[in-house]
């Protein structure tokens, strides 16, 4: 029999009883330190936001944007609480209707979800916890972007309802970072996350396979090292190629070879067998199917991702 992989899903059935789901929020006005000048200008190479959040475009403009709310006064609070309740209500009915979904985690996915004034977040955070059949919220950010305020703020949270934090890890080596224009080293998500578990909260890592430079051993190294982080959870990512970046303008001029799809392959199932059991697996590939994808072809066809993957994993006795 082969073995089941322990999933986020399975996670979340056995807590709350029945079918949850994450609802991704987009919402306006949050940026990244990384984009807005506060450590460097022009984001990661590869992000171009609006590729990586499948929920941004459902957000409802708002005036003024994007403005910094890192550092003025928030003037557009109620309308991103509307903004809020309105993405919500569209994408939990759409859950409920096609997945049977009972239940719903509040994920705040696009740009840097703990990068405003602390009342800002409160008030998102809170707002979100009175939706009916919410069971909780799940925030992404940065490592370099969250306060301690905000961490024992959500520490007193998880008292009382589910919290996840997610951070983009990425890679362990400080090169590579430095190549794909992170704006922090190694050593600053490191001390995030456990400074995250000392305050006792759920941690999900991001890693990426794939980034420049790096050989299978570093992505297998960097999946090592953030198990040893204690994560509680882990999404894995092939790096792709889409329109209105920086890594863009280097596959272009020959500088970047995207990984292929054989070896990303192998790298996900090694990793996963490197992979504690007590640590859920959220996602295990990505993609995106319209024209803003460049490259690799692969990472259009999500079907034949999974085949692939699936035919991997049951020559390693696993199953997804």
């Amino acid at each position: 029999m082969r073995k089941q992989i322990f999933t986020f899903g399975q996670y979340l059935n056995r807590k709350f009883g029945g079918k949850v789901s994450k609802v991704p929020i987009s919402i306006s006005g949050f940026t990244c330190p990384n984009i807005d000048g506060t450590v460097a200008k022009g984001g990661c190479t590869f992000c171009e936001n609006d590729s990586f959040s499948p929920s941004l475009d459902k957000a409802k403009p708002l005036k003024g944007f994007f403005l910094n709310l890192h550092s003025v006064d928030n003037p557009y609070l109620d309308q991103q609480l509307q903004q809020l309740e309105w993405q919500f209500n569209a994408l939990s009915k759409k859950l409920a209707s096609e997945q049977g979904t009972q239940k719903y985690l509040v994920y705040f996915q696009s740009f840097t979800n703990t990068y405003a004034p602390q009342e800002t977040l409160k008030a998102l955070y809170d707002k979100a916890l009175t939706f009916d059949r919410v069971v909780g919220i799940s925030i992404g950010t940065r490592s370099d972007s969250i306060s301690e305020e905000t961490l024992e703020y959500l520490s007193e949270l998880s008292k009382k309802t589910e919290v996840w934090l997610e951070f983009g890890i990425q890679s362990i080596y400080d090169e590579t970072l430095k190549r794909i224009n992170r704006g922090h080293d190694s050593q600053n998500v490191k001390e995030a996350i456990m400074k995250a578990k000392r305050y006792g909260l759920n941690v999900c890592g991001h890693l990426i396979f794939g980034l420049p430079g790096e050989t299978k051993e570093m992505m297998l190294e960097t999946a090592k090292e953030a198990y040893d982080l204690e994560i509680d959870s882990v999404k894995y990512h092939p790096l792709y190629v889409v329109k209105r970046t920086a890594l863009a303008n280097e596959y272009g001029r020959g500088e970047f070879v995207p990984i292929t799809q054989e070896l990303y392959t192998e790298v996900l199932k090694e990793a996963l067998l490197l992979k504690p059991e007590r640590v859920s697996v959220q996602r295990i590939s990505a993609g995106i199917g319209d024209d803003s994808l460049i490259a690799p072809e692969w990472c259009k066809d999500k079907n034949e991702q999974f085949r692939m993957i699936n035919k991997s994993l049951k020559e390693a006795n696993l199953k997804y």
